[in-house]
């Protein structure tokens, strides 16, 4: 099957305002960013990421966050779908999806540059309710928990303001988690708000396919029916395939098989556990299998996978399994 374009939403032609808070926040980038990889600032949900050169494609986890590009172009693959963006475009995610990613084009004398914001769906949920915010559904179907949009002036000044606290630790501990919460409710009151909130409310452990994906997140290693699963989460077997493809671009059984691979392979870039006691510590009886699957996902065994990966400098952190979105 070919690649498909994912959803991409351009909201807006470029304001001069944007432009100029972009090149401030790259300036302050640069200043802060020192090393290749993921940057952490002393905001604790705002890490900062700098490539200097094309990565190849880094197979991860997207979690809950909003990853804003400042400089440079990623290209991000989800299952079959597949799309380009650039300074000024960001991704959001409020679920964890099995997706890899590349950065392209970048060179010493043009780095890539990103930002990137963790919440959770307890402080989205938050600014719903007080915030009065309701939605109704422009149509039934379901969106990939994950979408790609351009920032409009609004959400680039918030980035902004919350990026200057870095400079101001006194008043960051209070204002930054204020600076979250208008980012999340600029999402939600957007544009593409309803994309934003569907992709919330899909989410909610009450509903179908968000307690599957929660129980997943839980119990990856433990062994599950998709019969089971369904009646666990309220819906016909039918239903549950047909949605949690929609959602996450994988079935119920590869999406735990992947989270499953992901943390094995985190579990042995931490340096302290051997390929025989990652494949049994996240659920598998027989290794072979195990590294038949894992080769199948990462393109070579367990043991070159993770040799080549810490030879690869700038590539990504060695103990995170977080695309670098």
């Amino acid at each position: 099957m070919g690649e498909r374009q994912i959803k991409y939403y351009h909201l807006y032609t470029e304001s001069p305002q944007s432009k100029m808070y972009l090149n401030q926040m790259l300036e302050i980038a640069k200043r802060i960013t020192l090393v290749e990889g993921r940057t952490q600032t002393i905001i604790p949900f705002l890490t900062t990421m700098r490539y200097s050169r094309q990565t190849p494609e880094i197979s991860g986890v997207l979690t809950p966050s909003i990853c804003l590009i400042l400089q440079g172009a990623k290209k991000l693959h989800l299952g079959h779908e597949v799309i380009d963006y650039h300074a000024g475009d960001y991704l959001v995610s409020v679920i964890d999806i099995p997706a890899s990613a590349e950065i392209i084009g970048a060179t010493k004398q043009s780095p890539y540059f990103g930002l990137r914001v963790e919440f959770t769906m307890e402080e989205i949920a938050s600014v719903v309710m007080e915030a009065g915010l309701d939605f109704k559904p422009r149509n039934k179907k379901l969106n990939t928990g994950a979408y790609v949009g351009t920032a409009d002036e609004g959400l680039v000044e918030t980035f902004y303001r919350l990026l200057k606290l870095i400079e101001k630790p006194d008043a960051n501990r209070y204002l930054s988690s204020l600076m979250k919460r208008e980012m999340i409710f600029r999402l939600l009151s957007g544009d593409s708000g309803h994309i934003f909130f569907q992709q919330v409310m899909m989410d909610r452990q009450d509903e179908g396919i968000g307690k599957a994906i929660a129980w997943f997140k839980e119990n990856y290693a433990q062994s599950i029916t998709i019969k089971e699963l369904a009646k666990l989460s309220n819906m016909s077997v039918s239903g549950l395939h047909h949605k949690f493809k929609a959602v996450t671009t994988l079935g119920p059984i590869q999406y735990q098989k992947q989270l499953r691979l992901y943390e094995a392979r985190r579990l042995m870039l931490g340096g302290a556990i051997h390929v025989t006691a990652a494949a049994m510590e996240v659920g598998y009886e027989n290794v072979s299998q195990f590294s038949r699957e894992y080769r199948r996902l990462f393109g070579s065994s367990p043991s070159k996978d993770i040799k080549a990966f810490r030879n690869s400098p700038g590539v990504e952190e060695k103990h995170s399994q977080k695309t670098h979105n």
